[in-house]
């Protein structure tokens, strides 16, 4: 049985979407501010080696799986989706346009790149996922990969919380200026 969207005011995505969107949301932020925090720590404590690194990679995987079921739902609830609203300067609906599709691309990509980093790290025990015994490295332990992974998923994640930040900004900005019909796209995810 598929989930039909709500007519009137702002058409509303389908109640999977809207579950999916703000769990995705508090992980994704639990996650940036936790790489943000642990790698400020020093690499000796006990608490970021024993308790943020290993909580971090397993909720960046979770991410990643629950990246694969959004595309999966978007192509499943296709035309439930709402578009974009009428009131929207072209320039509003390009920047949303790009600033949705990066956001989930960069959910996909930026725990990938965790992986291999992990993976080539000399000092990794593993990438454990919750009950599971933790997905195999298949990177060899090489310095010199990790710094590049380091790096490069680093600067995803920066990607990505800019991509977040412009989204809040967009949403806030139709909340509060936007009073013409469509436009308070908030709703529509509530």
């Amino acid at each position: 049985m598929t989930e039909q969207p709500h007519e009137g005011h702002g058409q509303r995505y389908p109640l999977s979407m809207r579950i999916l969107h703000w769990l995705r949301a508090a992980l994704i932020l639990g996650l940036l501010a936790s790489g943000l925090y642990m790698t400020r720590l020093p690499e000796n404590d006990l608490t970021t080696s024993s308790l943020l690194y290993p909580n971090h990679k397993q909720f960046g995987i979770l991410v990643w799986l629950l990246a694969l079921i959004h595309l999966g739902l978007r192509w499943r609830h296709g035309a439930a989706i709402p578009g974009a609203p009428a009131h929207l300067a072209p320039w509003e609906k390009w920047l949303s346009h790009l600033v949705h599709r990066l956001i989930i691309m960069l959910t996909l990509i930026t725990p990938v790149l965790g992986y291999p980093m992990s993976s080539s790290f000399t000092q990794s025990d593993g990438v454990p996922f919750f009950f599971l015994s933790g997905i195999p490295e298949l990177l060899p332990k090489n310095n010199a990969a990790f710094v590049v992974f380091e790096l490069l998923h680093r600067y995803s994640a920066y990607a990505l919380l800019c991509c977040i930040l412009l989204h809040l900004m967009g949403a806030m900005k139709h909340r509060l200026e936007d009073r013409e019909g469509d436009a308070d796209v908030l709703r529509r995810m509530l």
